[in-house]
């Protein structure tokens, strides 16, 4: 069967985990179109900008085409400049912009953002989840390193050795996703 659409851009996996008074997110590097890997070492972890009170940093990561998450990226810094220390608010407005703009509303990308106090998730249909037990996957590998995880939460591991750990399993079950990790923390 042939068809005329274009290979879509597939793969990432990133995953947070909030424990033990650190949060962590962590992503794996890989981009593939179709069945080619384009890139192995891509960064889709970053520090943001402030979060809680103006004084705390934010970081994020995305899955999706990467100049769409850059895109939602600035977006979301342009937010926390209007509503400094308000992370929760900032990924509201901008869940609405990203809904109800025509613009954005056309961009593939899911993100995961957190300050010391909150994580969350921001979809393009407008929803913003604070993950169940401060533990949240996305991309093609997510729901494994979720898994994984959830699994590892209740052990003796810390936030980013969880992170770490999950998103190694997710490698060795998803094919979009490699050992390239890229992986930020704050104290919570």
């Amino acid at each position: 069967m042939q068809t005329n659409e274009a290979p879509s851009w597939h793969g990432t996996t990133i995953l947070t985990v909030r424990k033990g008074g650190i949060v962590a997110i962590g992503g794996d590097g890989q981009v593939s179109i179709g069945q080619t890997i384009v890139k192995a070492n891509a960064k889709k972890v970053r520090k943001l900008g402030k979060g809680h009170g103006g004084s705390g940093e934010v970081i994020g990561g995305f899955a999706g085409a990467t100049a769409d998450a850059f895109t939602l990226f600035e977006r979301l810094e342009s937010k926390l400049e209007q509503y400094p220390g308000q992370l929760l608010r900032a990924a509201v407005e901008l869940a609405k912009d990203w809904r109800t703009d025509r613009y954005l509303r056309r961009l593939e990308a899911m993100m995961i953002v957190a300050d010391k106090d909150v994580s969350l998730v921001l979809t393009g249909t407008g929803d913003v989840l604070e993950p169940e037990a401060g533990v949240a996957g996305i991309g093609s590998g997510g729901n494994y390193a979720l898994a994984a995880a959830r699994a590892l939460l209740d052990g003796p591991l810390g936030s980013e050795e969880i992170v770490r750990k999950s998103l190694d399993i997710a490698a060795d079950i998803c094919v979009y996703t490699n050992r390239n990790v890229t992986l930020e923390t704050l104290k919570a």
